[in-house]
């Protein structure tokens, strides 16, 4: 059964987050835009494997409170507030595009909480020496983000098709949801895709490489939204880290693989 939570940060914020089953805890950080609803492909997948969903919207996501400026680490603070309310000493992370930096923050900075950490089609950080936007279909948004929040708030969202055709038979298909998701996460504004955009090309707050925990990366090889090498980056950079690459995979398709990485995660548990 899915229970609704509004949970009161610390700072007096809210944070929407949704929640499901009583076995070991997976957070889902949802990717951009996205409200946080659990997503049913998703729940399907953890109730299968005997093992509790939890998910929330960040910030001006979802109803959680807006919080202009956050950065990506920011993430961690919420969701160990957001454990601390739900009872849940440790969990593990899976974040998919937009949500990946996010999980990983959890992991980086929540150690001695995370069992192990996914991230599909994640982002890899906006640092020198790698070239972020190779490949993508459009970095015109998240480049602006690098120029500050009036910088992009400035630019308006793209219309560039970046999906290929498995990306919209998934859509069509069994990420549905995830599709309805988006829509109602836009009616919402563009506060919260303007704020992931910025803190994406910014400085995150964390290295990655202090990571310590299980780190699973999944990249569809087509993807022209995040490409594959930003996964092979954050491989070569985080020592506990493996990469699954699915060639024939985009950045929607690439979702298939949550099952199997569930997989992954109850065998990494500790």
């Amino acid at each position: 059964m899915t229970i609704e939570h509004e949970i009161v940060l610390r700072d007096g914020a809210i944070l929407r987050a949704h929640d499901d089953g009583d076995g070991p805890a997976v957070v889902w950080h949802h990717g951009s835009p996205q409200t946080g609803a659990l997503l049913e492909p998703v729940l399907e997948a953890t109730r299968a494997r005997g093992l509790r969903l939890v998910s929330y919207g960040r910030p001006s996501y979802g109803g959680s409170t807006p919080r202009s400026g956050r950065d990506v680490a920011s993430a961690a603070t919420d969701v160990g507030q957001l454990l601390d309310a739900l009872g849940i000493e440790r969990a593990a992370h899976m974040g998919a595009s937009g949500g990946g930096p996010h999980a990983l923050a959890c992991a980086a900075l929540l150690p001695d909480r995370t069992t192990a950490v996914v991230s599909i089609a994640g982002l890899a950080p906006f640092v020198g020496g790698f070239d972020w936007a190779a490949g993508m279909a459009s970095d015109r948004t998240l480049r602006a983000g690098a120029q500050g929040r009036g910088a992009r708030a400035a630019v308006p969202e793209e219309d560039v098709d970046a999906f290929l055709p498995v990306d919209w038979a998934a859509l069509e298909g069994p990420w549905a949801a995830l599709g309805r998701d988006a829509g109602r996460a836009m009616q919402d504004g563009p506060d919260g895709i303007v704020d992931d955009d910025v803190a994406f090309a910014s400085s995150w707050g964390f290295d990655p490489a202090t990571i310590g925990v299980p780190t699973l990366l999944v990249h569809g090889g087509l993807d022209r939204v995040v490409p594959a090498s930003h996964s092979q980056w954050l491989l070569a950079h985080l020592p506990t880290a493996e990469l699954w690459l699915r060639p024939r995979e985009s950045h929607v398709s690439v979702l298939s693989a949550v099952p199997v990485a569930l997989d992954w995660i109850v065998a990494h548990q500790a």
